[in-house]
């Protein structure tokens, strides 16, 4: 049985100019991030669907110690038999700026052997930094989906049922402080680190704000001045973020999925001659360089061509293909037409890199 291969190649297909982007899409602002949160907490209510607490002891722990801290003391070597509760993880992340008083959207994961959170309630749990500083709290009632029965009652779909959410559930009970207000400056930081792009903003900033407004630090770091004031700091963030900038060609890149076979490549990705042996697969690359002279007194200048020519052959058949500029979509395009399996792609696509012929990072996940 032959594996499809999926071949993305549109940047190689399509070669179109460099889009101008926004600032706040190509860079973040220096102290304005989330910050994870985490808690341990109980789920009460479960329609017999909780933890084995024979088998999660844990949870009977839990149990023990929330009843006695509400003044319930429990005899030892009571044997409790709770199938209604459930341990469970609480997560979320504190957005930029969040103030007490502000909800937030969690999620429960059970952490035991719960059948199912469907119907169950949360109580109240601290929610901790890397800190180990509490910043919010949670509680309420959990909406677990993956759920669905037809009209008819007939068929039921049962997904995922550890795991639910509770929207708003949890309350911010402590802000995080944010240097973005202190100092005169601020850093941008590029998602991506680049020094043609950091050197693009740079000029972008300054030609809008005036010389000397942005300098950059490195390749991911840019030092811009900013107002003192507040909300004129905040104008001034509105207006940098809305800076437009076109940035600068990635550098060659080919990934390729060893278990699905798909392969997404950009189009800076080129080849030089080579000839790979795999199998029962023989890949020939080789550019026939051609001189074209002009007529006599037509004031034209002499011009070189490289016409590339692809070879593949494979035991019982031969494909020859014919195009100007080697390119790899077309190597993979002839590869998938004789049905090349993945594996002899991954190999292939090895060969060459090691070999030095093809001028592209080779990612494989």
């Amino acid at each position: 049985m032959v594996c499809t291969i999926l071949v993305l190649t549109f940047g190689l297909m399509f070669n179109f100019p460099a889009k101008a982007e926004r600032l706040k899409d190509l860079a973040g602002i220096q102290g304005v991030r989330q910050n994870q949160l985490m808690g341990y907490g109980l789920v009460v209510g479960l329609d017999g669907s909780g933890d084995q607490t024979t088998q999660t002891p844990f949870t009977v722990q839990s149990i023990i110690s929330m009843m006695q801290q509400m003044g319930v003391t429990i005899p030892v070597g009571t044997s409790l038999q709770l199938k209604n509760v459930a341990a469970v993880m609480v997560t979320t992340s504190l957005p930029p700026f969040a103030r007490p008083g502000q909800t937030l959207d969690i999620t429960v994961s059970s952490m035991g052997n719960a059948k199912s959170l469907k119907g169950g309630t949360l109580l109240m749990t601290p929610l901790k930094g890397a800190d180990n500083q509490i910043y919010a709290m949670a509680q309420g009632n959990i909406l677990v989906g993956g759920v669905g029965a037809s009209a008819n009652g007939s068929q039921t779909q049962v997904n995922h049922l550890s795991v639910g959410k509770i929207s708003g559930g949890a309350t911010v009970e402590r802000a995080v402080p944010s240097p973005i207000g202190h100092g005169n400056t601020i850093q941008l930081e590029l998602n991506t680190a680049d020094f043609s792009t950091a050197s693009r903003v740079v000029e972008a900033i300054n030609n809008k704000f005036g010389a000397e407004t942005a300098a950059a630090v490195d390749g991911r770091v840019i030092q811009v001045k900013a107002p003192m004031v507040n909300d004129q700091r905040v104008a001034f963030l509105g207006a940098l973020e809305s800076i437009e900038v076109t940035p600068a060609q990635t550098a060659a890149k080919v990934i390729l999925n060893a278990r699905t076979g798909s392969i997404v490549m950009n189009q800076s990705v080129s080849l030089e001659t080579c000839a790979v042996a795999h199998g029962n697969l023989s890949v020939v690359i080789n550019t026939d360089n051609a001189v074209s002279q002009p007529n006599p007194l037509s004031n034209g200048q002499t011009a070189g061509t490289a016409n590339s020519n692809i070879s593949i052959t494979k035991e019982g058949g031969k494909l020859l293909m014919l195009n100007a500029g080697a390119s790899l979509a077309d190597v993979v395009k002839a590869l998938n037409s004789i049905g090349a399996t993945p594996q002899d792609l991954l190999a292939i696509l090895q060969a060459m890199k090691s070999s030095g012929a093809l001028r592209a990072e080779l990612e494989i996940i």
